[in-house]
């Protein structure tokens, strides 16, 4: 074969190579069909059991979801135990606040995936977390829709990794607009994300600075409703322990619904970063639609969730299978 064949062949070599790499990188619903079929099944009878033990397995596994996805994708790598040469992502002060019903959710699915022979150690903590998310969100009022599969665990999760990544209660639209689009996401899909805060609760250090010291003159954030903000000052007064926790949708706080729209329309938005959503006007139209329209907004939260669910997705050499979720094989 001549010089010019080779590096025909070479070429496409490399394509094919390209081609692969980018088609193993397509998530796609129904991966675990020949693998192990019952996937879902599994991870949701276990997803219920869970939930019948607290509900607080919903707003944890929500948030551990979207911790992991903002810090170094869809990876599992939240769920990394610290070791004494290696800080992971859930010891940095961002997720320190992370329930451990969420983790639990995950380890049980994942326990009860690999008790099934054909299935052991076939799928990934990374696609149990996603899994596990839709199944906790229907289990709670919310929509069910179709998971897309196929994700890698990651093979690093530092502490580090987490500065700047997560959004801050403190946060404004442009501040949240650009922490969302850096993922992919546009301002309705974080609109959208945000209402996951209609079910779960908050620590009181969280927002104490909205009803006591408001920009440091010992006022009350004015946009914060005046009754809401009495409740708060009542639940977390002055010098009060910082992880004492409130609901964060103080009627509906255990069922997810288009509740936290209302909320932000009444001034019950708990932080910055909730009530700014009405009070800008970029975004106050999304609220007031969704609020009226809750089928609306179940279709913009798919919509999200599925776009979130494939941000910074592992395959090929860039991850793993992990034995176990806690721990790096």
């Amino acid at each position: 074969m001549g010089r010019l064949g080779l590096v025909a062949l070479w070429s496409l070599s490399i394509c094919l190579c390209l081609f692969a790499n980018s088609a193993s990188a397509q998530l796609k619903q129904n991966y675990y069909a020949n693998i192990c079929p019952d996937v879902e099944k599994i991870v949701r009878n276990a997803v219920q059991k869970k939930f019948q033990q607290t509900f607080v397995a919903v707003p944890a596994t929500l948030r551990l979801f979207f911790h992991d996805c903002f810090v170094r994708g869809c990876d599992a790598s939240v769920l990394i135990a610290s070791t004494s040469s290696n800080k992971a992502e859930k010891d940095h002060p961002d997720n320190l606040s992370l329930a451990g019903d969420g983790f639990d959710t995950v380890i049980k699915a994942k326990a009860a995936v690999d008790a099934v022979p054909k299935c052991q150690n076939k799928v990934s903590c990374a696609d149990i977390l996603a899994l596990a998310t839709r199944d906790v969100i229907n289990l709670a009022g919310g929509p069910s829709y179709p998971v897309e599969l196929g994700r890698l665990d990651g093979l690093s999760s530092t502490a580090a990794s987490v500065n700047g990544k997560l959004p801050q209660p403190s946060f404004n639209l442009n501040q949240l607009n650009a922490m969302f689009a850096a993922n992919g996401l546009n301002q309705a899909d974080m609109v959208a994300l945000s209402a996951a805060h209609t079910v779960g609760f908050s620590h009181c250090g969280k927002f104490a600075n909205r009803i006591h010291n408001f920009s440091r003159s010992n006022t009350v954030d004015p946009t914060l409703s005046k009754n809401y903000a009495s409740q708060l000052q009542s639940m977390c007064p002055k010098n009060v322990d910082p992880r004492i926790a409130v609901n964060m949708d103080p009627n509906t706080p255990r069922k997810f619904d288009n509740m936290y729209f209302k909320n932000l329309q009444s001034g019950h938005g708990l932080f910055t970063s909730d009530q700014v959503l009405f009070t800008d006007s970029r975004s106050r139209p999304t609220v007031n639609a969704w609020a009226r329209n809750s089928a609306a907004f179940n279709q913009a939260f798919i919509t999200a969730m599925t776009k979130l669910g494939r941000v910074g997705v592992k395959t090929g050499k860039n991850g793993n299978i992990r034995r176990d979720c806690a721990v790096f094989n």
